[in-house]
């Protein structure tokens, strides 16, 4: 099981602060195309994703027991 993380905007799409998915292993970009699978949209703005805390890169492997936040841009000034 992987645990997933939504915050601000992303959080509000996909209606839920967290959830899990039901798989051993798949990449960074697997789980960004299931996410927009599942809630439309939800690539509209890029998205950065960490896993474990860290950010990932799209060919970076998330397994079973792993924490991935989706993380959508910021501004600040």
């Amino acid at each position: 099981m992987i645990q997933v993380n939504y915050f601000a905007r992303l959080r509000e799409l996909a209606g839920k602060g967290e959830e899990t998915i039901d798989r051993e292993t798949m990449t960074v970009q697997e789980l960004l195309d299931w996410a927009e699978e599942t809630y439309p949209g939800f690539g509209a703005t890029p998205v950065h994703v960490a896993v474990n805390e860290e950010y990932a890169l799209k060919e970076d492997t998330i397994r079973s027991g792993d924490v991935c936040a989706f993380i959508p841009p910021v501004s600040g000034g």
